[in-house]
């Protein structure tokens, strides 16, 4: 069950459903995923490209990213650095997803100024391993 704010006001129940944003340019995971984490009781916002994604969560404010890093226009690694030097934005929680490895010590690499992400997984992702990272990072 996602951590959720609730409060009591008058016998009401009123909770806050942490959102997730989904950066992809693979309509099948992006599908994939907004299954999962609404199944799972989470809200989601979708993103094409990590251009559409670093708006998207500007204006979103996501609890949580998940993050594509070989995407077209611009690469998850540029964009994770955009995340990671925005003042609004750097404190969000990350988790990058790839499906070519070699691109992860390239990443690692270029990310030494910067905080590391959440987390890292490779396609094809397990379902239950990235939802118990998930409920992890947004319980605390």
């Amino acid at each position: 069950m996602p951590d959720c704010i609730v409060l009591l006001k008058l016998g009401v129940v009123m909770s806050k459903t942490k959102k997730i944003l989904i950066v992809d340019d693979e309509q099948d995971i992006l599908a994939y995923f907004e299954a999962m984490f609404q199944d799972n009781g989470y809200d989601t916002v979708l993103a094409k490209d990590g251009i559409e994604g670093f708006e998207l969560a500007k204006s979103e404010k996501p609890d949580l990213i998940t993050l594509d890093i070989t995407m077209p226009r611009r690469s998850g690694l540029k964009i994770y650095q955009q995340y990671k030097k925005h003042p609004a934005l750097k404190h969000i929680p990350i988790i990058i997803v790839t499906a070519v490895d070699e691109f992860l010590e390239i990443f690692l690499d270029e990310l030494k100024e910067l905080e590391p992400p959440e987390g890292i997984f490779y396609k094809p992702i397990d379902p239950k391993e990235i939802m118990k990272m998930i409920v992890n990072i947004l319980s605390h």
